[in-house]
């Protein structure tokens, strides 16, 4: 028991929970966002199962994030599925073309959307726990993975619930969650290692992942809005 009392381990530990709560409450606004419009009965459903997936690609995640993360455009097509993503998201109901889609399919459909976008932000999420948890020596390096991927599934599960019941009360929250999946687009775009260089020879290099994050939210608003104008983008 002792040599889990270490300072390394402690503060690996600490360092896990932190980014847990910290890059969970990104997964708990996609899952919210994309299990909103299933039936009451069907969005526990699809939350469990949304979170299931996530966690199951993490998993996978954390063998090869670090040679994924050297992959150059890899980055740059994850941004561009979450822009599309965060635009699909802010859809008005009668404008998703799935009137005539059964319910199962909706549901599916939403489990989908979840993976394929916690995919994509997971890519650097894994490195930063996989990185405290090597910070405390490779004897504890796994026991803290494993834990910080089982305690990511309570903060997800809790925390969607919660922007659900936000957005029910206050839609705006749709219209901010969607730009925040434009945000991180943004960020992974200038992160990326084939646009690395052309971004560290700008001006304001230091800047460039906020100003991208910037710009990427305001990218999926407008597109959004341009794509749906016939119908107010809050009522989606």
């Amino acid at each position: 028991m002792e040599h889990y009392l270490t300072v390394e381990f402690l503060t690996a530990l600490g360092q896990i929970v932190l980014i847990d709560i910290l890059l969970g409450g990104d997964n708990a606004v996609v899952i919210a966002l994309a299990t909103r419009k299933l039936p009451p009965h069907q969005r526990k459903l699809g939350i469990l199962w949304g979170t299931a997936g996530a966690i199951g690609l993490r998993v996978v995640l954390i063998f090869f994030a670090l040679t994924l993360l050297k992959l150059p455009f890899l980055k740059i097509v994850g941004a561009l599925l979450l822009f599309w993503i965060g635009i699909k998201l802010l859809a008005p109901q009668d404008e998703e073309g799935h009137g005539d889609v059964q319910a199962a399919d909706k549901l599916w459909a939403a489990v989908k959307t979840v993976i394929i976008a916690d995919f994509v932000m997971s890519l650097d999420n894994v490195i930063a726990i996989a990185g405290a948890a090597q910070n405390a020596g490779e004897q504890h390096s796994m026991l803290l993975v494993v834990f910080g991927l089982l305690l990511s599934v309570p903060i997800i599960v809790w925390g969607s619930q919660l922007v659900i019941h936000l957005m029910q009360r206050f839609p705006a929250v749709i219209t901010i969650g969607a730009m925040l999946l434009g945000w991180i687009a943004g960020g992974l775009i200038v992160t990326d290692p084939a646009a690395e260089h052309w971004v560290q020879a700008l001006p304001a290099a230091q800047y460039a992942e906020k100003i991208a994050g910037l710009v990427g939210a305001a990218l999926v608003w407008i597109a959004a809005k341009l794509i749906y104008r016939r119908t107010p983008v809050s009522a989606a």
